[in-house]
């Protein structure tokens, strides 16, 4: 790719910038986006059968249009050590109480929904067969191939098998299946059967099954699973079978509709519906022999009493799927909804960290698809891939709108409108604790309360803990910070002047609640909370848990309050004057805020910052002796409980704390927020403060690769290519050691692109200008994206030495670049090469 990328280069080299005229380049441009798209790069393929793998393999091939989801699981399987089936519709959660050591529990998850899936297969047993249905688990001698890829540009999963049974006979068979882009409510598998050396029957079951739970979690076993109730299945002739249910608790009525159809046409020798209760399928009987392939396709609706514009969710689902195309035409429609979406997030890497990258833009963009923007749901921390954390809303937003905004800002929008429908919630919360203000849960679902469950599971000691992650306060300011940079990429000033202003407001208000003033240090202290490394939770041998003074938290708690007064500063009257009577304002409060920002305390201990309060007389821990004895030490909190020992004891973080602030902020603006706080953060200290916690990072979360190498990228480039490529691996290597099985981390893939975007371009959106300060690594010099700012779309192009930019001629206004030692403006029609320093 770099030897194209070359010749396709649209400049010749005579000065610093350089500019061509408004027709050679955007054609030149047309025809690099069209060469583009023909790099490989957009299969994911497996060979062979593994059964250890197929859960790994589920998850990375689950499709998804950001409605509902279904995990990439062989359709002929059931729950089990090696497979597990999946569907989960985005936002539909269910509350449960469980028993557990004498305590009720009670745990809110995503619902795991009637498996549409299921379509099995055997040779007829009047053919001499032995009557059992396929699955690749029956007798693996007998399966001679087997190949699974993913087509990444339609979103498509195939699956290949040959397979020869006891008795010799060959039979071929390729499955297609889709999780329609263009209809959120419709899926489809196709089948293809055929016979080498045979002529005889097959039996062919199209069904759904409504006897699922939420089982894909081993540490969740203890806890209920069964959210379905009141299940009921029908038929509707002569190919149409369907299943209704509702959640226990929430009681949203759920409703699935599959018509099964075989070709060629003609009557098959056997057809039959078996319905029960929780089963509603269908049995046919089709000749097969060499020379006469048969196809047979299954086409599912979805259906909820949520979607709007429905008489009801049975009705409705019965009519989608009877007016259904078939599978060609479904992918048809499919395939061109998803050539808009890559459209819009075009991203070109050479090699394979192109090729990895974009598996995790596929993943994101149907996780999060335009269809999410018409529904009341949050960015779920694992997509809509598994089952675990339950589904929740974390504070993984704050690594995937940042990407969203430049691409999708739309959805960014709907995205942070699930916190603001949920900022009553956190008011609740906050006054139910003695505050003022909005405390956002750490772990969100259907209705913005808490939703952090009060124990976890070791699973290594097997013992339930307390689980005091709810102290993660520092949530606040992520939704503050995604609040003010979608703002700033977008230029959305009605939507930054209405909820974005009350929940910056709100969020200021419990920071300054919880801000006590310390006379003896003349400054505001957070006591009691947890950052974002996990491992500690409390001091050691406290009877409470909580820190004190976490430098994360504190810092970004002064940068949420000095937005908040920012904005209020520079809204019109008028706007101020709305807001204040919706929220109570008072003319006192925007001061307090900003002498607060100012007095916020961050610890030091031997010229570095400290995590928290007291981290500096911590113990050290014996790094090297732990990797020699457990080899892999990412989670040390799990090893250290299980030795009767405890991770709060040392100077040891599970992932970035410290360091996210590096991430967050550029270092220019890294460096006035410091002095804002009254201390002063020099380059060097800041470098002694990345090696300290470099050295002391266990890196158990993959959010962790994408922060260390984000904040390396600009002057350790050996580091940060090591964290670069771990961040890449994390998921499709599965590097945590089985979680990704249980759910994709969307956050970390998200964090990926974006750090080709904005980290290694030093890319960001102020005052109505983009800011560029490239800083490339070497093995990431060559890339290219294209992207919206303030609703003008553009290209940016990254080679040695050179950066390249163009605005498309049906662009309205032109674009403000401004680099360390220029600005420039892009008209539409223009594309301009910059020279970068070497």
């Amino acid at each position: 790719m770099a030897s194209g990328m070359d010749a396709r280069e649209p400049h010749r080299s005579r000065g610093p910038e350089e500019r061509t005229g408004p027709t050679e380049p955007m054609d030149r441009w047309a025809a690099w986006s069209e060469e583009e798209r023909q790099i490989d790069g957009w299969e994911w393929e497996y060979e062979g059968y593994d059964p250890r793998e197929e859960r790994l393999r589920e998850a990375l091939c689950t499709l998804s249009n950001g409605y509902f989801s279904t995990r990439g699981a062989a359709p002929e399987t059931a729950a089990g050590p090696a497979h597990y089936p999946g569907t989960y519709a985005a936002g539909l959660y269910n509350r449960l109480t469980s028993t557990l050591a004498g305590r009720r529990l009670v745990h809110e998850e995503i619902v795991n929904l009637p498996n549409w899936l299921p379509l099995r297969f055997r040779v007829h047993p009047d053919e001499g067969a032995t009557g059992e249905w396929f699955t690749p688990d029956l007798y693996p001698e007998g399966l001679l191939r087997y190949h699974q890829s993913l087509d990444l540009r339609r979103g498509v999963l195939t699956r290949e098998m040959r397979l020869r049974d006891p008795h010799g006979r060959h039979l071929n068979v390729t499955q297609s299946r889709l999780v329609s882009m263009a209809d959120p409510h419709l899926a489809a598998l196709r089948t293809e059967f055929s016979a080498e050396d045979w002529t005889g029957s097959i039996e062919v079951e199209s069904a759904i099954d409504g006897l699922v739970g939420n089982t894909g979690v081993a540490r969740y076993h203890d806890l209920a699973g069964h959210h379905l109730t009141e299940l009921g299945t029908g038929a509707e002739e002569p190919d149409v079978v369907w299943l209704r249910c509702r959640t226990s608790a929430s009681d949203v009525r759920i409703v699935l509709a599959a018509r099964t159809r075989a070709t060629p046409q003609g009557p098959p020798e056997a057809t039959h519906d078996r319905l029960t209760d929780f089963r509603a399928a269908q049995r046919v009987i089709l000749p097969l022999g060499p020379g006469r392939p048969l196809t047979v396709e299954k086409v599912v609706a979805l259906h909820t009493s949520r979607d709007r514009a429905i008489v009801g969710p049975l009705p409705a689902a019965l009519e989608r799927v009877r007016l259904a195309p078939d599978f060609d035409g479904l992918l048809a429609d499919h395939a061109a909804a998803w050539a808009r979406l890559w459209r819009r997030a075009d991203l070109q890497v050479p090699g394979e960290p192109g090729h990895v990258l974009r598996v995790h833009m596929f993943h994101l963009l149907q996780t999060l698809s335009p269809h999410s923007a018409e529904l009341d749901v949050g960015v779920p921390a694992r997509g809509l891939h598994g089952e675990a954390y339950r589904g929740h809303v974390f504070w993984d937003e704050l690594f995937v709108l940042p990407y969203l905004n430049l691409h999708f800002p739309e959805l960014s929008r709907a995205l942070i409108g699930y916190r603001h429908r949920r900022l009553p919630a956190a008011l609740r919360a906050a006054a139910e604790a003695g505050r003022e203000g909005a405390m956002y849960p750490w772990q969100s679902g259907s209705d913005g309360r808490e939703e952090t469950p009060e124990v976890h599971l070791n699973p290594r000691s097997g013992r339930w803990l307390p689980d005091n992650s709810r102290l993660q306060h520092h949530v606040g300011s992520a939704v503050a910070y995604n609040v003010w940079r979608y703002g700033q990429a977008t230029g959305d000033t009605e939507f930054l002047h209405t909820e974005g202003a009350e929940m910056l407001t709100e969020i200021a208000r419990f920071w300054t609640a919880i801000s006590e003033f310390d006379r003896g240090e003349g400054r505001y202290r957070i006591r009691g909370v947890v950052g974002p490394d996990e491992y500690h939770e409390a001091y050691p041998d406290a009877e409470r848990a909580g820190l004190d003074d976490n430098a994360y938290t504190n810092v970004m708690a002064s940068w949420t309050l000095a937005r908040a007064a920012e904005l209020l500063r520079t809204m019109p009257v008028s706007r101020r004057a709305e807001l204040a009577d919706r929220v109570g304002l008072s003319d006192a409060e925007p001061e307090r805020w900003d002498e607060v920002s100012r007095l916020l305390r961050v610890p030091f201990h031997e010229g570095v910052i400290s995590q928290f309060d007291g981290y500096g007389e911590l113990a050290e821990l014996d790094w090297e002796g732990y990797r020699r004895r457990y080899g892999d030490i990412r989670r040390l909190d799990r090893l250290l409980e299980s030795e009767g020992d405890s991770v709060n004891r040392y100077q040891a973080s599970k992932q970035a704390d410290v360091l996210m602030l590096g991430y967050l902020l550029t270092p220019g603006e890294l460096t006035e927020q410091f002095a804002r706080m009254g201390y002063e953060l020099t380059e060097e200290r800041w470098r002694a403060t990345v090696d300290h916690y470099l050295r002391r990072t266990s890196h158990g979360s993959t959010l962790s690769g994408v922060v260390h190498a984000w904040v390396l990228a600009r002057a350790r480039h050996a580091d940060a290519w090591s964290f670069v490529k771990e961040a890449l691996a994390s998921d499709v290597a599965d590097i945590q050691g089985g979680t990704t099985a249980e759910g994709i981390h969307l956050g970390a893939m998200a964090g990926t692109l974006d750090l080709v975007q904005r980290g290694l371009t030093g890319l960001r959106s102020e005052d109505g200008a983009l800011w560029l300060d490239p800083s490339p690594l070497p093995q990431l010099q060559e890339f290219g994206f294209s992207l919206r700012h303030r609703g003008v779309g553009l290209r940016l192009r990254m080679r040695p030495g050179q950066l390249w930019v163009g605005v498309p001629p049906w662009e309205e206004y032109p674009v403000r670049l401004v680099l360390p030692d220029r600005t420039v403006d892009v008209a539409p029609g223009e594309d301009t090469a910059i020279r970068l320093p070497d």
